[in-house]
C-alpha cells in the first residue's frame, strides 16, 4: 500500500559545464552573460538513481559497482553522466559540534568525499538527495529546512554534482520560500550542483522553480513501474511545454524502463515518450545486471539524440484519440519527432500526415525513419503504422525520400472486437501503400489462431496497389467451443518494388466473451475483459491492500464493510463485457479506510468508449452512490485516476451490480 509519500529521486545530470569556485555571479542565472554564467543542465540530464530498484537497501559498494556499470554497459558513453544517491544514505541525526551530516556508519563508511572521488574518476558525476523538511521522506535521516547553507555547502565540499531536494515533512512553510532557501545556498557554495527541485508539482514548480534557482522541477507525485502510472504521469505533462528550456527542465520523473512491472513494449513507449518531452532521462533499474534490451533501450542513439536537440520548445500532444494518441517535437535539423502511442491492449494502426506534423511540401515524399527498428521508408505524406498494445512506435519524419521503397503498412482488422461465445468472426488483412510509387504482386496471408479455422472469402494476391490505396483480403474465422478470453491475430504480406520482395506482419486482436447472466449479478462474481492496476492487483471482494494478490482487507468505506466489490489503486480502468444485454448498473464509490482519511480519487464509468458518469471521492468522505443506465452497452469500463498524487489513492467499486435481461 502506498501510504508514505516517498518520492523517487528524479536525479538528473546533464551537460553540465564547470564554473570556477570563484566565480561571483549565480550559475543559475541563464541571463548573466555566458562567459560568467554558463548553463546548468544546459541539455536534459541523463544519470540513473538508486530509489526506485533499491529504496533504502543502499551502500557505497552499490554506489561504486554502479559507476563501474554504468561505464561498461556504454552508457556513460551514451551521455549517462550522473550517479545518484536517493534517502537513507545519513545517520539519523546529525553532528552534535558541526551539526553537519553524518554519511551512514554501516551502509556508507568511507564517508561521501571518498565516494564522488571514485566516482569522478570514473569521468562520471555524483548526486546526492535530501529533503526541504525536517526529515526526508523515508524518516531515516535530517532534511535540510533552516540548514540549507551547512548542508550545501558540506554537499560542496564532499564534491556532490547533483541535488535532488524532495518536499517531505516541510513544516507547512511556503514550497517557495524553501526552496529558495537552498537555491540561495547552492549557489553561494560558488561549485556548480544541478538543482533538482521535489516538489511534486503541488505549487505549480514550472512557474517559479526557475526564479528560486532550479535546473529541473518534478511534475507530479511518483512513477511507479506500472503503465497505469506512466499513463497518468504523461497524461499530466499536457500543457506544460511553455514552461521548458535548457538549464529550466520539467521533469515527470524517473524511468522505470527494465524494471520488473513493465513489459519490454511498456518500456519502449515510456523512453519514446520522455525522450520527445525532454525530460531528464534517469535510469531507475539495476543497471548491473539489466537485460540487454534494456541496456538498447536506455542508450539507443536516436532516441537519445531526440531527447537532447532543442529547437525552442519540448514535445506535445498533437492529437488525442481515446487509447490512441500523437506526440510530436520539432527538430533543430527541420524534421519532426512522433511518437504513436497505444495505451489500449489491443494492437492499433494509427498515423498522422506530413501536413498535421507542419512539414512543407515535398515533391519527393517524405523520408520516415523508425527510430527503434532502423528503417527508413518513403512517404507520400500518410505518416501511419502498426502499434501493439501497450507500445509505441517511434518516428523521425523529414522532407526528401527520393529513391527510398514505399512506406508499407500491413493491419489485421477483427470484423468484431468482442464475439458472444462461439459466434463467428471475420479478419480483414489489408496492405495500405502509403509511398509515392506502386507496388506489385501483392500476397496477403492470414494464420489461423489455435483451435481457429480461417477460410478465405475472397483472392488473396493484389496484382497492383498503387500510392495513396489500399490492398485487401478477408477470411472468416470459426472455432467450435472456444475458450473464453482474447484470440490473437498473425497477418503478413509480401510484395514487389523495383524487382526486389518485401515483406512484412500485422497483429491483431479479437476477445471471446460471455454476456452476464439474466438479473443481478456482483460484477466481482464476473470474468473481467481486462484489469489495469495503479499499485498491485485488483482485488476482488477485497481492498487493494499492497502489491501481492490477496493481501487486502474487507472493502470499508467510511465505516461500511462491503462483502462484494473490487479493490483498486488509482490510476486504472477494469472492463467487463455486457454484450448489450443489460440496462442497469448501481456501485458505491469511495476510498478504503484502509488509508485513513487520506485520498483523493476520480471515479468514471464508461460504455463502448463513451464517459456515462463519474464522481469525486475522498478518504475523508462518505460512500458516493452511482446508478445509470447501461441499456445498449457492449463494454462497461470502470477507471481511477489520480487527482492530487497517486499516494494513498486505494479506491474502492464496493457493490457493483449490474441488471441484465436474458
Amino acid at each position: 500500500m502506498r501510504t508514505v509519500a516517498t518520492t523517487a529521486l528524479a536525479l538528473v545530470l546533464a551537460m553540465t559545464v564547470t564554473v570556477p569556485a570563484s566565480a561571483a555571479t549565480s550559475v543559475h542565472d541563464v541571463t548573466a552573460a555566458p562567459a560568467a554564467e554558463p548553463i546548468l543542465a544546459a541539455t536534459p540530464p541523463l544519470g540513473w538513481n538508486s530509489w526506485n530498484t533499491f529504496a533504502c537497501d543502499i551502500n557505497e559498494k552499490l554506489i561504486r559497482d554502479t559507476a563501474d556499470a554504468m561505464v561498461s554497459s556504454g552508457m556513460a558513453a551514451a551521455g549517462y553522466q550522473y550517479v545518484n544517491i536517493d534517502d537513507c544514505w545519513a545517520e539519523q541525526e546529525r553532528d552534535p559540534a558541526s551539526g553537519k551530516y553524518v554519511p551512514h556508519h554501516e551502509r556508507f563508511p568511507s564517508g561521501i568525499k571518498a565516494l564522488a572521488d571514485y566516482v569522478h574518476a570514473k569521468g562520471l558525476k555524483l548526486g546526492i538527495y535530501t529533503s526541504a523538511g525536517t526529515e526526508t521522506c523515508a524518516r531515516t535521516m535530517p532534511g535540510s529546512l533552516g540548514h540549507e547553507e551547512l548542508d550545501a555547502q558540506t554537499f560542496a565540499d564532499w564534491g556532490v554534482d547533483y541535488l535532488k531536494y524532495d518536499n517531505c515533512n516541510n513544516q507547512g512553510v511556503p514550497a517557495q520560500q524553501r526552496y529558495q532557501a537552498m537555491g540561495d545556498a547552492l549557489k553561494k557554495t560558488g561549485r556548480p550542483i544541478v538543482y533538482s527541485i521535489c516538489e511534486w508539482g503541488a505549487n505549480q514548480p514550472w512557474l517559479w522553480g526557475d526564479s528560486v534557482g532550479g535546473d529541473l522541477w518534478r511534475t507530479t507525485g511518483d512513477i511507479t513501474d506500472s503503465w497505469p502510472s506512466v499513463m497518468s504521469i504523461l497524461d499530466q505533462q499536457v500543457g506544460l511545454e511553455a514552461y521548458s528550456g535548457p538549464g529550466a527542465w520539467n521533469d515527470p520523473d524517473m524511468l522505470e524502463v527494465g524494471n520488473p512491472g513493465l513489459t519490454q513494449g511498456e518500456s519502449r513507449a515510456h523512453m519514446s515518450l520522455w525522450a520527445v518531452l525532454n525530460a531528464p532521462l534517469i535510469a531507475g533499474n539495476d543497471i548491473r545486471s539489466m537485460p540487454a534490451w534494456a541496456r538498447n533501450q536506455l542508450t539507443d542513439p536516436d532516441l537519445l539524440a531526440v531527447n537532447q536537440d532543442w529547437s525552442g520548445r519540448q514535445g506535445a500532444k498533437l492529437r488525442d484519440s481515446g487509447d490512441t494518441e500523437v506526440w510530436t517535437k520539432k527538430m533543430s535539423d527541420g524534421s519532426v519527432a512522433v511518437v504513436l502511442l497505444n495505451r489500449a491492449s489491443t494492437p492499433a494502426v494509427l498515423g498522422t500526415t506530413a501536413a498535421e506534423l507542419g512539414l512543407p511540401p515535398a515533391d519527393t515524399g517524405y523520408a520516415v525513419r523508425n527510430l527503434w527498428t532502423n528503417t527508413t521508408p518513403v512517404s507520400a505524406g500518410t505518416i501511419r503504422a502498426q502499434v501493439p498494445g501497450h507500445d509505441a512506435v517511434m518516428l523521425r519524419v523529414s522532407p526528401g525520400g527520393k529513391g527510398l521503397p514505399p512506406m508499407v503498412v500491413v493491419e489485421a482488422t477483427p470484423g468484431k472486437p468482442y464475439v458472444d461465445g462461439a459466434e463467428a468472426n471475420t479478419v480483414t488483412v489489408k496492405v495500405h501503400n502509403d509511398g509515392t510509387t506502386a507496388v506489385t504482386r501483392a500476397r496477403l496471408l492470414l494464420t489461423a489462431p489455435e483451435g481457429w479455422a480461417a477460410t478465405a472469402t475472397g483472392p488473396t494476391q493484389v496484382g497492383s496497389i498503387g500510392p495513396g490505396t489500399t490492398g485487401t483480403a478477408t477470411w472468416s474465422l470459426t472455432a467450435d467451443r472456444p475458450d473464453l478470453g482474447p484470440v490473437d491475430l498473425t497477418a503478413s504480406a509480401s510484395w514487389t518494388w523495383r524487382n526486389q520482395v518485401y515483406g512484412g506482419t500485422a497483429a491483431g486482436r479479437f476477445t471471446v466473451a460471455t454476456a452476464p447472466p439474466a438479473g443481478s449479478s456482483q460484477l466481482s462474481d464476473l470474468t473481467w475483459l481486462y484489469a489495469e492496476n495503479g499499485w498491485g492487483p485488483v482485488e476482488k471482494d477485497r481492498s487493494n491492500g499492497e502489491t501481492a494478490p490477496g493481501d487486502g482487507k474487507p472493502l470499508t468505506i467510511a465505516g461500511t464493510v462491503y462483502p462484494k466489490g473490487l479493490g483498486t489503486h488509482a490510476p486504472g480502468r477494469i472492463g467487463y463485457f455486457l454484450g448489450a444485454r443489460c440496462s442497469r448498473f448501481t456501485v458505491t464509490v469511495g476510498i478504503d479506510d484502509e488509508v485513513g482519511d487520506r485520498g483523493r480519487v476520480g471515479f468514471e464509468v464508461w460504455g463502448d468508449g463513451v464517459k456515462l458518469t463519474g464522481a469525486e471521492a475522498t478518504g475523508a468522505g462518505a460512500g458516493v452512490p452511482l446508478d445509470l443506465a447501461v441499456s445498449g452497452v457492449d463494454v462497461i469500463e470502470l477507471r481511477t485516476d489520480t487527482l492530487d498524487g497517486a499516494n494513498y489513492d486505494h479506491a474502492d467499486w464496493a457493490a457493483p451490480m449490474i441488471t441484465c435481461t436474458p
